[in-house]
Order: C-alpha cells, then sequence, then structure tokens
C-alpha cells in the first residue's frame, strides 16, 4: 500500500519549498511501479490536478517508464477537467516517448478532445489510428454532435454501418442527439428505425435519447409512445419526459407524469425534474401546486440548489407571489446569472420598476455580468411615460456593453419605447439596428405607430419592409391590416388582400379576422361579409367585427340578426359584440331590448360593462328622448362620466330642444376642458333652436373673450393611391376653384329642391 500526500503537499513539493516533502514525494516513486501506481490511484481519488502534478514530479525527477494505463489515467484526467492545454501536453509526451498507443488509448484521446471542444485534433488522432473500433467512431460522433457539427457526426455514422461495424447504445445515443441540430425529423425516424432493429436499441440510453430527440422536435406524442414503452424507466427517461411535456405546453400532462413517477416511489426527483415541475406551475399559474412541490424539494434538501432554486423563484414570479420569490431567491446559497435574471423578471413583469433597477445594482455590485436575458427583463419594467427616464438610462448601459448589436436587446427596446409613448426614439433605434433587423424588429415598430395612432407610418415602413424583402407574417398582416382601417384606406387593403391571398395567409383566421374587421371600417360590408361566410368556424372575432361593423354604418336590423345566429350557433359574445349591438339597439330605438342586453351581459355572460357600453346606453336613451332617464344613468354609473358621454348626451338635448339638462350637460363639459369649442357651439345651438337669442349673444360674446373657435373639421379620400384632405372652407387645396364651382351647382339645385337652411349657421356650423 502506497502512503500518498496530501494534495497541498503535493504542489509543495513541486515547487520545492519543503525539502521534508520532496523527500516525501521521491520516496513515493521509489521504483517505476511505485510511481505509476501513485498517478493512477490520484486518479481513481478524483485528484486529478494531483495526478497531473504526480506526473511532473515524475517526468522531471525519474527516468521511469510511464506505462500505458497510466497515460490513459492522465488522458482522462484533462478530459474530467476540460483542460485541452494539459490534454495536449499528455499527449505530446506520448508521441516524444516513441509510445504506440494501442486502440484503448487512443479511444481515450480522441475522447479527451472531444470533451474539450477541438474537434480537429479528435479527427487528426482517428484518421491515423491504425485500429478502429466502435467506441473510436462514437467518440468521434459525440466529439462533432456535442460541438454543433451535427452534420459531421451524420457522416461518420454512416461510414461506420458501411465498415460493417455494428453501434452500441452510446452510438445510437450521440448520433439521436445529433438530430435535432439539422432540424430533419425525417433522419431522426431513420436512425429510430435502426435503434429498433438493433440488438442494444432497448437500451436506456438509446431510448431517452430517443424521447429527448421527439420533444426537441416538438413531437411530443412520439416522444411519449417511445417513453410509454420502457419496460423499466429510469430517472432520466422520466425527467426527459416530464421536461419535455412542460416545455411544448403540456403543462397538465407534465405534472402528472411528476406525479406518477412519485407514486411508483422507485426515484427521488433530482433538481432538473424539479425545476420542470415548478416550470409547468408557473405556465398554468397554479401556485398552490407549486407550493406543495416546493414542499418536497425542501424534504430532499434542494432548497438550496441554484437550479431548483432558480425555477422555484421563477414559478413564484410569474404567479404573482412576489414575496415568496424573494424569499427563495435569498436562500439560493450562491445564485447565478439565471437565478438574478428570473427575480428581476418577476419583479419587472410584476410593474416594480423601482426594485427591479435595484436588483439589477445588486447584481453589478457582485460583479456578475449581465446578458441580453438580464436586460431585456429590466426593460419589461418600463411601461409609462413616467419610467420612461429610467428606460432612457438602461439603453446607455445597453450602449456602453455593446448590447446594442443583439437584435433581441434592441427589440425589447423598441417595445419599451413605444410603451411609454416615445414613437421618436424607437424609430431611432430601429433606424440603427441597420441590417439586424428582423420580423420580431418589424412587427415591434409598426405596432409602436399604431399605438401612437400613427397609421400612415406604418404604411409607410410597410413599404420599405416589403422592399427588404423581410418575412411578413401574420402577426405583420394584423398590424398592417389594422392600419389600413384606421385610414380607411380601402386600396392598400385590397392590395393587402391579394398578398394574403398569394403567401398563404389567408388560411390564418387572424388575419381573416382583420380583413373582415378592415372592410367593414371602409365601408366595403358586402366584402366583409363574404369573407366571414367562406370561414368554416368563425370565432368571436368575426363575429364581432361584423355585428360592430353593420351597426357603424347604419344595417342595425342585420347586426342584431347576426347576433341572434351567433348565440345559436354556440359562440359566446365578448365586450365588442355587445358594443356592437348596444349601438344598433341605440340607431333603431329599441330601448327596452338594449336595456336587456345590458343587464344581462354580467349575469349571463360574465362580461362586466366597460365605461364604452355605459356611452352607448346614454346614446341609446339620449337619442330615444329619454333624456332624464340618461341623466340618472350617468349619475349612478361605476365610471366618473367622461367627456364622450357628456357630449353625447349635450348632441342629443340639441336634437329634442332640451335647454336645462343641455346646460348641465354642457357645465360638465367646460369643467373638464374650458376651452371646448364643441359644447359652446352645441348649447349655443341648443339656444338657438329654441329661440334663445339673448342667451345666444351671450355666449357667443363669452367664447369671443375665451377665444374659443370651432376648431375645422376635416375628411379625406384616396384616389389612385394618392389622398386628399378637405377642411371646412378649405382654400389650400390645388383644384379648389373646381371643387367650389361643383358644390355651387349641387347648393343651387339643393335650394331649387326646397332645401331651407337651419339656425344651426347662427353659431357657426354647417347648416
Amino acid at each position: 500500500m502506497i502512503k500518498l500526500l496530501k494534495p497541498q503537499s503535493f504542489r509543495g513539493a513541486i515547487q520545492g519549498g519543503r525539502p521534508n516533502v520532496r523527500e516525501s514525494l521521491c520516496s513515493c516513486f521509489r521504483n517505476e511501479d511505485a510511481g505509476n501506481d501513485c498517478i493512477s490511484f490520484l486518479y481513481r481519488q478524483n485528484l486529478y490536478w494531483e495526478a497531473l502534478e504526480a506526473f511532473d514530479f515524475m517526468q522531471k525527477n525519474t527516468s521511469f517508464r510511464i506505462k500505458s494505463s497510466t497515460y490513459a489515467h492522465l488522458i482522462c484526467a484533462c478530459a474530467s477537467l476540460r483542460s485541452l492545454e494539459q490534454g495536449r501536453r499528455v499527449h505530446n509526451h506520448i508521441l516524444r516517448c516513441n509510445v504506440q498507443p494501442d486502440v484503448v488509448l487512443h479511444n481515450h484521446i480522441l475522447n479527451m478532445y472531444g470533451k474539450c471542444g477541438s474537434l480537429v485534433d479528435a479527427r487528426r488522432v482517428f484518421d491515423v489510428m491504425p485500429q478502429r473500433n466502435v467506441v473510436s467512431y462514437t467518440s468521434v460522433i459525440a466529439a462533432y454532435s456535442q460541438n454543433g457539427q451535427e452534420g459531421d457526426a451524420v457522416k461518420l455514422y454512416f461510414e461506420m454501418l458501411q465498415s460493417g461495424l455494428v453501434p452500441d447504445q452510446f452510438t445510437f445515443g450521440s448520433i439521436v442527439k445529433a438530430c435535432p441540430g439539422l432540424g430533419d425529423v425525417g433522419l431522426g425516424r431513420q436512425v429510430h428505425g435502426h435503434v429498433l432493429k438493433s440488438e442494444l436499441g432497448s437500451h436506456l440510453i438509446a431510448q431517452n435519447a430517443l424521447i429527448a430527440m421527439y420533444t426537441k422536435f416538438d413531437q411530443i406524442s412520439d416522444a411519449w409512445n417511445v417513453f410509454s414503452r420502457i419496460p423499466e424507466k429510469d430517472l432520466v427517461s422520466w425527467g426527459s419526459i416530464i421536461s419535455g411535456f412542460s416545455q411544448l405546453g403540456y403543462e397538465t400532462e407534465a405534472l402528472s407524469h411528476f406525479k406518477e413517477m412519485l407514486f411508483q416511489g422507485a426515484y427521488e426527483p433530482n433538481e432538473f425534474i424539479f425545476g420542470s415541475a415548478f416550470s409547468a406551475c408557473g405556465s398554468l399559474l397554479q401556485p398552490e401546486y407549486g407550493r406543495q412541490i416546493h414542499g418536497m424539494c425542501i424534504k430532499v434538501g434542494l432548497e438550496r440548489d441554484i437550479f431548483a432554486g432558480c425555477s422555484v423563484c421563477d414559478m413564484y414570479a410569474r404567479c404573482g407571489f412576489l414575496d415568496s420569490a424573494r424569499t427563495v431567491f435569498y436562500q439560493i446559497e450562491r445564485p447565478d446569472l439565471a437565478s438574478w435574471n428570473a427575480i428581476i423578471a418577476g419583479l419587472a413583469n410584476g410593474g416594480h420598476a423601482t426594485e427591479a433597477i435595484s436588483y439589477f445594482s445588486k447584481l453589478r455590485h457582485m460583479r456578475i455580468i449581465p446578458d441580453d436575458v438580464t436586460v431585456r427583463s429590466l426593460l419589461c419594467a418600463f411601461t409609462s411615460s413616467l419610467s420612461l427616464s429610467q428606460g432612457k438610462q438602461v439603453h446607455s448601459y445597453i450602449v456602453k456593453m455593446g448590447f446594442e448589436s443583439w437584435t433581441t436587446v434592441c427589440n425589447a427596446l423598441l417595445t419599451m419605447y413605444a410603451k411609454c409613448s416615445n414613437l421618436h426614439n424607437a424609430l431611432i433605434v430601429f433606424e440603427e439596428m441597420g441590417d439586424n433587423v428582423n420580423s420580431v424588429s418589424w412587427n415591434a415598430i409598426l405596432t409602436a405607430c399604431m399605438q401612437q395612432n400613427q397609421a400612415a407610418e406604418a404604411l409607410r415602413l410597410l413599404k420599405l419592409m416589403l422592399v427588404s424583402h423581410s418575412t411578413i407574417d401574420q402577426i405583420t398582416m394584423t398590424i398592417v391590416l389594422g392600419a389600413c382601417a384606421e385610414v380607411a384606406s380601402l386600396e392598400m387593403g385590397n392590395q393587402m388582400h391579394c398578398f394574403t391571398i398569394k403567401s398563404g395567409l389567408l388560411l390564418d383566421v387572424p388575419v381573416v379576422n382583420a380583413l373582415i374587421d378592415m372592410y367593414a371600417k371602409c365601408g366595403s360590408l358586402v366584402m366583409s361579409r363574404k369573407l366571414f361566410d367562406l370561414m368554416e368556424t368563425p370565432d368571436v372575432v368575426s363575429w364581432s367585427s361584423l355585428i360592430v361593423g353593420y351597426a357603424q354604418f347604419g344595417y342595425d336590423e342585420e347586426a342584431l340578426k347576426l347576433f341572434r345566429t351567433m348565440r345559436s350557433s354556440g359562440v359566446n359574445p365578448n365586450q365588442v359584440t355587445f358594443l356592437g349591438v348596444l349601438t344598433a339597439c341605440s340607431h333603431v330605438g329599441r330601448v327596452e331590448e338594449g336595456w336587456h342586453f345590458y343587464r344581462t351581459m354580467e349575469t349571463e355572460y360574465g362580461i362586466v360593462p366597460t365605461q364604452e357600453h355605459c356611452s352607448c346606453v346614454v346614446d341609446m336613451l339620449a337619442r330615444a328622448g329619454h333624456l332624464n332617464e340618461a341623466l340618472d344613468f350617468i349619475n349612478q354609473m361605476k365610471f366618473y362620466p367622461d367627456i364622450v358621454v357628456w357630449k353625447t348626451l349635450l348632441a342629443a338635448c340639441k336634437t329634442h330642444g332640451n335647454v336645462d339638462i343641455g346646460k348641465q350637460a354642457a357645465e360638465n363639459i367646460l369643467k373638464m376642458d374650458p376651452s371646448n369649442s364643441a359644447a359652446h357651439i352645441l348649447l349655443c345651438n341648443i339656444y338657438a333652436s329654441s329661440e334663445n337669442w339673448g342667451d345666444v349673444a351671450n355666449l357667443r360674446s363669452l367664447m369671443k373673450q375665451k377665444g374659443v373657435r370651432k376648431m375645422p373639421g376635416q375628411s379625406w379620400i384616396e384616389v389612385k393611391s394618392s389622398v386628399h384632405v378637405f377642411l371646412a372652407e378649405d382654400v389650400l387645396h390645388p383644384e379648389r376653384d373646381k371643387i367650389y364651382r361643383i358644390l355651387e351647382e349641387l347648393w343651387l339645385q339643393m335650394l331649387d329642391d326646397g332645401y331651407v337652411p337651419s339656425r344651426n349657421r347662427l353659431c357657426g356650423e354647417p347648416g
């Protein structure tokens, strides 16, 4: 039995700092066998660095020959340490000593170079080997597979088959892992066929690799079929299928298999299985399930594990339990970057911008370098103009760290500036991205334009997108069609419709719904109905878009009829549906039916009325002349009445000549907006219609003192891709003389037909 020194003694002896230790080390190497045995013993005790130091001492201070088995242990030590430098040093020593490695030693060298990521060295050794076996091929195939050279792994696999060698379970495990990297599910199924034909195909290594492969191909049913046929599953089998279900959106199935594994009692979950279970709970927003699993995690002693702790923290944060997320985070022994990212993302998504920044500062203070995930998570915290300055500070940090070259980070910046109502900066970021722009970038900037009511800018960017040959997906198309609807550009909408047919996007329900909405808002209800009728299973958005379109353009009976058809088909309405229904009831004067729909929104369908629904009810009552009921309804609303509600009532008072309620409505409008010209003019017209000329004169004098003027009305029309904008009493249009001449002719024809101008013109409103 060899008496060995402690690891630190070897280092001191090698450095020559303590002569007595050096003498003890020399005695350990009293002969050739003892020296080789010493190195091998250190390796078997997992003292890899000490084994290499002993190797250094042996070659410098003795002339003993190192055995082939000792070289194998040294090479394996380098592989375990992932030290390419040390591995090359030992390999060079083998070559200098003219040692002729056998197949076993060669295979160890191949494995070492593969684990250290040096594919060139591994292939060079493989090519000069005088004799190769299955392990030789498997080592190089594994090296290619693990280092992103999946194509070369597959070529070498088929070369091995042609040489007559039969793959073993390790070969199958390595080649199966290579298939997802190539994105070729057909090749994966072909390899699966080889596995089934082989006598070693039933081995757990191959079967577990197949489960992982099908999961990466999003083929969860195939993964489950492989899993279900394994007679005796191990922990890797359970972990692979639970992870697969969790990652691919089958969270309930993931938790079900987790429960089944526990019920069988054969294995105790490890940190990775716990991580998949916590991820499933977070996606399902089921913190109670998560708490139970968290208790199990504590029982098995993994509560301070980095991977498990990060997963628990993320689960609690996603479920909104930020206090629990903080507690778990501080229990992690040494939080890594992923753990910091989880807590920062949870705080940011929960609207705690200041605290998210605080954790970000702590992260930097710990000298942990943030990555793109960190800054993207942090940017989610800034969602309003109040937090814009903080967002700009993070933007400066991104530039300082060089993250602005990352497309994902720039996309997050675009979204942040859009949420903070800063389209100008969003456009600057977008322009500076240059060639890094992808479809997500285009969709982000188009969405920003629509959020800031810049539909024309969105359409301009669309033209640039088409020129750049970027991919237009269903998200892009829905945004663009929304822009066409916003500016009522039927011609552009028609062009986009043709594009959806050519690109195959017309098969996507969201795109068809956007087309229905666009045609309805542009007044082309016939086309809107044609698209609707072509749909096999229209959803609630399809029905609602058409119902609202009918209601807005005066086809109220058709809107109500469509609503009844929708209900009979089993589709439940949403908030938008009821906006269309209440609008239709208002236009046709069906007060009782409208009241019924309003009252049953919440009781029958669980839809809480919004301020827009209340505005529709006020309009319905006021149009029908029930002004007192409308006023009572406003006073008992759960919402604070906005200007739109009072304007609706004021306009009805003008129609029905109710001065008292009209004055109340106007006063409430002017409290919110003292310079509101519409309130002054409508009240003036109410006085005029009741022939209260003194009040008319006083109000007009008051408007003059306050400098209140009616903003000129604006309308536009698109002719041959050119938009013509018109203002009231416009004198700027290049064809104004021709337009006014035609208007005069129409005016004379109106007078000839008996038209009498109303007194509304007294307050400057067209008759």
